[in-house]
Order: structure tokens, then C-alpha cells, then sequence
């Protein structure tokens, strides 16, 4: 029989927490620790019922507790030197996204991956949704090029808004989540990005002077594809446009519709973040009259995992990368691609002009 994995928990707000309930509840794992300056870690462990060894510094806590894993949900200032540390003491990596706040930095803790010869899983939570990959699987199907709309806007308020505000210390909106609809996008095309737009807007002075709240992006590709993200957080945030998935291309489209995630109070729901209900697909095959051949289908979702649900997804992952020696190397890349397009997407606001991506 195996022996449990002894897993550090770094961050205990809402990521840390749901990760640290799989890992409560998963009997291959074992808590080791839980680490976080404030108060979130006594808080967690209450919820938990449990009593795990609570820590406010995250390197005494590495030395201490010597862990076989670490799960990192920290903010993204904070991912690139902790992980590291990590992959030197000698331990597997669960690393929430982005996987680092600077392109050099995510290079450099995918080379101590190597070099420790550790596993290192990145939260892409949205490769783990059976709907988000049928999403995909669909829009790989509505043929070259594909024009893709995608947005989460997020009215925020009260916690969620101090964690948005302490979020933008560090990366813009369309950094910090638009990472996972940029890989979503690159999976849809299989297509070179070879070029980056965006535009983007300081609301409030909570903001620092060198970064945005809301922020609009697009993407060229090198197939012709072209796609846009935005994002934006805080309380002055529209919920009118909030859930925009939206794909089409020479043979029709196909779209989430979610009436329940976008309905009015629900933008800051975590899980309406992935919520997906059902596909709308539309054929655009017509007949000699200009009719459409084939009226639209809706495809229900029966495997609709909550957010507490895909989290767990995550960690069985990450527990058979570690168990089985799965290879790693294309997720890591993908995850350092988004990152990469992404901050040169944060560059195209600053400056004003469009980037030109390095090949």
C-alpha cells in the first residue's frame, strides 16, 4: 500500500481552502501544515474540524513540516520565490495560477522543476471541466479561422473586493484571470499567437496609479484567428455583459448558456466563474433559399462538478502526475504561454501600441 502524500498548504483564502478540503478528505494526502500571515488558517481549520499545525512563516513551515508536496494559492508576487523553495527542499509543486507575476520568473520555476526532478501542476482549474473541454472540442469543429468572445466581469464588494484590491498590488485583471481564457483560446485555434491589443481603465484609487481595473484584450492569430477577453473588478463593475463564452467560425458556433451563473447578483460567485449549464450549437449550413439546414442544438450538461468539485479534480490530478511519473513538459509550456501572452497583453495597455509577440 502506498504511503500518504504529506502536503503543505501555503494561502487558506478561497483557493487555499478548497484545495485543502480535497486533500482533508482525499486518503492519499496528508496535512501537514497550514500557512498564512492572517487568520485564515485557524479559520480553515475550524471549518475543517480539524486541529493541523498552523504557521505564519512559510519557510520556517518548509523546514519544519519537510513535505513530500506544497500547495501554493498565495498571491502571484509571491508563487515564483515559494515555489522554488519548494522544488529545493525537495518537494512536488500544486501551483495555483499565474505561475509567476513576471515571464523570467515562470521560466525560472519551470527550470527548478526540472532540476529537482518534481512535479509541477499549475491551476488551470478550466482543463479539469468536462463541459469547458467539450466547449473546446466543439469549437475545434466550426473550422479556420475562429473569432472567440470571451469576458468575466466580476462586481465585487466587501471581502472579495479586498482580495481584488490585494490582487492588483501585484497583476491587472486580465493577467490574473485572463490566463485561463487565453489557454483556452490557443487549445481552440492550435494556432501561433503572433500579436497583442488591449486597452484598459484606473475606476477608482483604491487601484495604484501603474495599474487598471478593467481591462479589454485581443489576440491575433497566425491562422487568422482572433479573439478577446476582458475582465473587470470592483464595485462600480457592470453585471449587464458578465458571461460572454461565445466561439464562431466558417461552420457555425457554439456558445455557453448559463442563465443561473449570469443572472444578476451572481458575478461574484466563485462558482459561476466556471458554470457552464449547456452548449448552444448553430450550424451554418444553408440551402439554396439562404434557410438554415439544421435548426440549433442544445447539448445539457450532465457532469456539472461545483467549484469545490473541479478542485478536487485538481488534486486527483496532481496526485497521479506524482504516482504514475506523468510528463508534464506540454502542460507547463501551455501554462507558460498563456502567462506569457497575457503580460505582453498588460504591456499593450501601458504603452499604448500593439505587441508584437517573440516566436
Amino acid at each position: 500500500m502506498n504511503t500518504k502524500l504529506r502536503v503543505l498548504v501555503v494561502g487558506c483564502g478561497n483557493m487555499g481552502a478548497s484545495h485543502a478540503h480535497a486533500y482533508h478528505h482525499m486518503d492519499e494526502f496528508e496535512i501537514v501544515g497550514l500557512v498564512s500571515k492572517g487568520k485564515s488558517k485557524e479559520d480553515l481549520n475550524e471549518k475543517l474540524g480539524a486541529d493541523y499545525p498552523l504557521f505564519g512563516d512559510y519557510y520556517w513551515a518548509l523546514a519544519e513540516t519537510k513535505p513530500d508536496a506544497v500547495c501554493i494559492s498565495t498571491y502571484p508576487d509571491t508563487h515564483e520565490p515559494f515555489a522554488i523553495a519548494a522544488f529545493e527542499a525537495g518537494a512536488h509543486v500544486f501551483l495555483e495560477k499565474p505561475m509567476a507575476d513576471t515571464v523570467e520568473g515562470a521560466k525560472r520555476v519551470m527550470e527548478a522543476a526540472v532540476n529537482a526532478n518534481k512535479k509541477l501542476v499549475i491551476g488551470y482549474i478550466l482543463r479539469y471541466h468536462p463541459s469547458w473541454i467539450k466547449f473546446i472540442d466543439y469549437a475545434r469543429n466550426m473550422g479556420s479561422p475562429l473569432v472567440m468572445r470571451m469576458n468575466l466581469n466580476q462586481q465585487s464588494q466587501g471581502y472579495m473586493w479586498d482580495v481584488h484590491r490585494n490582487l492588483m498590488k501585484t497583476l491587472s485583471p486580465i493577467v490574473d484571470c485572463g490566463v485561463h481564457y487565453i489557454d483556452v483560446m490557443c487549445q481552440m485555434t492550435n494556432a501561433k499567437p503572433t500579436h497583442v491589443s488591449a486597452i484598459g481603465a484606473r475606476l477608482t484609487e483604491d487601484v495604484a496609479p501603474d495599474n487598471y481595473n478593467y481591462g479589454q484584450l485581443q489576440i491575433r492569430f497566425d491562422d487568422g484567428s482572433v479573439g478577446w477577453y476582458e475582465a473587470g473588478w470592483g464595485p462600480m463593475i457592470s453585471e449587464t455583459a458578465f458571461f460572454v463564452k461565445d466561439v464562431f467560425g466558417p461552420k457555425g458556433s457554439v456558445s455557453i448558456v448559463a442563465k443561473d451563473a449570469s443572472a444578476t447578483g451572481k458575478s461574484d460567485s466563485i462558482d459561476a466563474h466556471t458554470k457552464t449549464e449547456s452548449l448552444r450549437v448553430h450550424h451554418a449550413e444553408i440551402d439554396a433559399e439562404n434557410k438554415f439546414v439544421k435548426p440549433d442544438e442544445y447539448i445539457d450538461l450532465q457532469d456539472e462538478p461545483d467549484h469545490q468539485e473541479l478542485c478536487n479534480r485538481e488534486q486527483r490530478y496532481f496526485l497521479r502526475a506524482i504516482r504514475e511519473n506523468i510528463d508534464l513538459t506540454k502542460e507547463m509550456q501551455d501554462a507558460f504561454n498563456s502567462l506569457r501572452i497575457a503580460l505582453a497583453c498588460d504591456d499593450s495597455v501601458k504603452s499604448g501600441e500593439i505587441v508584437r509577440l517573440a516566436e
